[in-house]
């Protein structure tokens, strides 16, 4: 027996897509808008570099824990319902932190706000279940490129904030476009009629987060604990033994969390190799160009940017990614998001190219931003494609979830990386060699030619046809 799920139509697409670009954006931009601003939170809450970096930190494990979680339990019980849920915790945690005067406060703050990663698969899934069949790659690529959109942005627009404000404005000015935009998603947003029968598991939930958790702190504190410190080789192997215990057991449940069969699609796992090498390359460079640019031009190298001039050389990725990713989209649309995504890979490893061989002019570094806005704008924008075209429309998601867990992987990967190169390559005056900045810049280069690997090996797109569930798998249901 065969069950077809034909997706409904939203009566305006366009109106819709609108709504979840803002609430997408919203989120985006907070992940990051509080990296330049670490220094100036250091000073004014009087906390220790280690303590203020948790800011930081805490926002990317709730958001990882709950990305996926929220996916599935979308698939579930409604994927609106849990976007606006999603939308409540980002707004609520957003208000404590513009609230918060001392840092337990605003560390507990950003765990409210990460849990309303769940947003973007949740748009996946309700762009794929009511969007026009026509307009669901353009629709996805869009959404899915605001991830690296926004946190460009968000990098950009700390420095004035900053300049002509307090910390506390980093916070109240994404308040008031998240409120509203939480009202309007209740109002004009459709509910999604696809459902995917089961129950919560809960030991899977607890098992996903348990190794995410204990994966991303000793990447995130590895830098400052040492590599191959006891703390750092303790939680990295207990990692792997939980990740190892949490497959097994999901490949035993029969209706897990997230469904190992669906892990092992040769269109999933590729696209999510490629999402970790992407987000290393993406995330990489939001360390290395403004730490390049501010360092002073008497150490032979560098500008001497302020924070604010600093942002403004990422200002091209941030824009390009804007024009990038409705074009990857149609682009998805006529030629399959494999395409895009190979493409976006090659404009990535040569702008890390650039930058490791021709970084001594402003020129130079606005190029290769320009370069990378452009790569990770047709590659974010297509990782979320394949994935919907790979799995059934009860799974999107929880598996456009883990992809972006993947990337949000990479993303701390690359981070620590360019971040322990820099600070073991610092002189005793300070400033560190560019040499450091040179190899850094080589290593994301690297990352890209691996994720070029990685995307040329997602299947090519299959001639479309409605999803059909057989008896053997799990069934959905159509309200």
């Amino acid at each position: 027996m065969t069950v077809q799920a034909e997706p409904a139509t939203a009566a305006r697409p366009g109106l819709v897509l609108a709504v979840l670009a803002i609430g997408g954006s919203a989120f985006a931009i907070l992940q990051s808008l509080v990296v330049p601003a670490l220094p100036a939170l250091q000073r004014d809450l009087g906390a220790s570099p280690t303590g203020v970096a948790w800011i930081f930190t805490t926002y990317l494990l709730a958001a990882s824990v709950a990305t996926p979680i929220a996916g599935r339990l979308g698939d579930m019980f409604g994927k609106k319902r849990m976007l606006v849920l999603a939308l409540v915790a980002l707004s609520a945690g957003t208000l404590v932190a513009a609230l918060a005067t001392t840092l337990p406060v605003l560390i507990l703050a950003r765990v409210i706000q990460g849990l309303g990663g769940g947003f973007f698969p949740l748009a996946f899934g309700i762009i794929r279940d009511e969007f026009p069949r026509e307009r669901v790659a353009g629709g996805i690529g869009l959404i899915s490129g605001l991830i690296g959109i926004g946190a460009g942005i968000g990098i950009v627009v700390a420095g004035p904030i900053l300049s002509s404000l307090d910390y506390h404005w980093l916070f109240w000015i994404p308040l008031a476009i998240l409120v509203p935009a939480t009202i309007v998603t209740m109002i004009v947003v459709p509910e999604s009629p696809v459902r995917a029968p089961g129950s919560v598991d809960i030991p899977g939930a607890a098992l996903l987060s348990l190794w995410l958790v204990c994966l991303l702190v000793a990447i995130s504190e590895g830098s400052s604990w040492g590599w191959l410190s006891a703390r750092t080789i303790g939680l990295l192997a207990a990692a792997v033994v939980v990740a190892a215990v949490w497959v097994a057991m999901e490949a035993r449940r029969p209706t897990p969390l997230v469904d190992m069969q669906m892990m092992r699609l040769r269109g999933v796992w590729t696209t999510n190799l490629a999402a970790v090498l992407l987000g290393v390359g993406m995330y990489g460079s939001f360390v290395l160009i403004p730490q390049f640019v501010e360092t002073p031009s008497s150490a032979g190298y560098g500008f001497g940017s302020t924070v604010t001039q600093a942002g403004l050389f990422l200002l091209p990725s941030s824009l390009m990614m804007l024009v990038s990713a409705p074009v990857a989209g149609r682009l998805a649309s006529r030629f399959g998001p494999k395409l895009p995504l190979v493409i976006g890979a090659v404009i990535c490893l040569l702008a890390f190219l650039i930058l490791t061989f021709a970084h001594a002019a402003h020129w130079q570094v606005y190029l290769a931003s320009f370069l990378i806005g452009i790569g990770i704008g047709f590659a974010f924008a297509s990782l979320a494609n394949l994935i919907v075209e790979a799995v059934r429309p009860d799974q999107t998601g929880v598996a456009t979830g883990m992809n972006a867990v993947m990337r949000t992987i990479g993303g701390a990967v690359g981070s620590q990386i360019a971040a322990s190169i820099i600070a073991a390559s610092i002189l005793a005056s300070g400033v560190p060699r560019e040499k450091g900045f040179t190899i850094s810049f080589a290593l994301m280069g690297v990352a890209m030619i691996g994720s070029i690997a990685a995307s040329l090996a997602v299947p090519g797109r299959r001639p479309r046809r409605a999803h059909v569930v057989t008896a053997s798998a799990a069934p959905v249901s159509v309200e």
